[in-house]
């Protein structure tokens, strides 16, 4: 790392570290290392954001029931399931927030959406209602899906 000499109050050379862009041929600010790291806690927090308003959602009233109902059929106790899911998108919001493990939540994120994806296929099927409006259409629910889980993905395998 260079060092810059400066004065300080009492006349004295003092050596401080000194960053300065990079000058490299076919260098763009755009490919700076500081603006690619910048997006990734930034997609960390809304992914964040995103299921910990999910996860409330599990246990409020009305909501609860109607998603709840959105269990497929065949599957056991879907109160619990409802549960547990709230469970783990909290524990997965909690864990994008700590870069320790971020990568490792979103991985368990995206596998979690994987598995939720049917239930929202089975209610889109069954035209069930969330909070007293039709659930999102199957072809812009499977649309949102894909960006949800790339943008884990991304969180999984980014810097």
């Amino acid at each position: 790392m260079k060092t810059e000499s400066i004065t300080g109050r009492c006349g004295l050379a003092r050596s401080h570290p000194v960053s300065r862009p990079s000058t490299a041929r076919g260098a763009s600010r755009w490919s700076s290392p500081t603006r690619a790291d910048a997006w990734h806690p930034a997609l960390r927090v809304g992914l964040a954001v995103m299921f910990t308003l999910t996860a409330v959602a599990h246990f409020a009233g009305h909501r609860r029931a109607d998603l709840i109902a959105m269990v497929p059929p065949r599957l056991p106790r879907p109160d619990l399931l409802v549960t547990l899911t709230a469970v783990l998108e909290s524990a997965g919001a909690i864990g994008l927030l700590v870069p320790a493990t971020a990568r490792v939540a979103a991985a368990g994120l995206a596998l979690l959406m994987l598995a939720m994806f049917p239930a929202n296929v089975s209610a889109a099927r069954r035209r069930l209602t969330l909070a007293g409006r039709p659930v999102t259409p199957l072809g812009q629910r499977t649309a949102l899906q894909l960006v949800f889980v790339a943008t884990a993905v991304v969180i999984s395998f980014g810097p």
